[in-house]
């Protein structure tokens, strides 16, 4: 995955505004395994079914966003929030 720095840059949540960074992979990997048990819902409380092949996390850590082929997929209905994990890395 490549995104352009400078895009990352001026990137952010579009519901609250707050910069987004890249998804480590170890959280990018727990999170795939909770969708792959069936345990993740987006923010308009749909099941997550597909998993991410990389994202990006906003930098107060409440929020994911996937992207998908090197695109941003900056949907606020399909974020994912973190408060649905016990313990989610930020």
């Amino acid at each position: 995955m490549s995104i352009d720095p400078r895009l990352l840059e001026i990137l952010c949540c579009p519901t609250s505004k707050v910069p987004v960074r890249i998804l480590e992979d170890s959280a990018l990997k727990q999170l795939n395994e909770a969708i792959g048990a069936g345990k993740v819902l987006n923010v308009d409380g749909k099941q997550v079914e597909v998993a991410l092949s990389a994202g990006l996390i906003t930098t107060d850590g409440k929020l994911i966003y996937r992207i998908d082929d090197d695109i941003p997929v900056m949907l606020a209905e399909e974020a994912i929030a973190t408060l649905q994990f016990d313990q989610f890395p930020t």
